[in-house]
């Protein structure tokens, strides 16, 4: 959620010390800020499929496959390869985010680390959460 924030106000030409000089704003780069904002969160709410009851069964409001047992697999597939993804763009930035042609300083670095250290421990805790999830229904 934190990154969200940061990237959507980043997005919108509030000041958070990223050099948006030649930016599209506002325009398609707000777009675009937006759009990956609530994708990134959209995922996130998918990853409560794993420790929810609608994660095992889809809920009944759904069309054509409402009530019906998902596969283990099919939601421990794409969290592992979530996962991946999240670990294999992250990971290299466990120093810290700034360092990119136009990034803060100071302390709008620090706040723009702040915002997006979660991301750092979202990788290896949704392994983690997958495999207790496929243990689990597995039994």
């Amino acid at each position: 959620m934190p990154s969200g924030i940061w990237r959507i106000a980043m997005g919108v030409g509030i000041p958070v010390g990223f050099d948006t000089k030649g930016l599209d704003i506002p325009g398609w780069f707000s777009a675009m800020c937006i759009a990956m904002s609530l994708g990134t969160e959209g995922f996130a709410l998918l990853t409560l499929g794993l420790v929810k009851p609608w994660g095992e069964v889809v809920p009944g409001w759904i069309p054509l496959i409402g009530g019906k047992r998902v596969a283990p697999l099919a939601a421990v597939i794409p969290a592992l390869l979530g996962a991946a993804v999240v670990m294999l763009l992250t990971i290299p930035r466990v120093g810290g985010f700034g360092g990119a042609q136009g990034a803060p300083t100071g302390p709008a670095l620090v706040v723009m680390d702040a915002c997006y250290a979660p991301l750092l421990l979202w990788g290896p805790l949704l392994v983690v959460v997958a495999i207790s999830y496929y243990r689990r229904r597995l039994n």
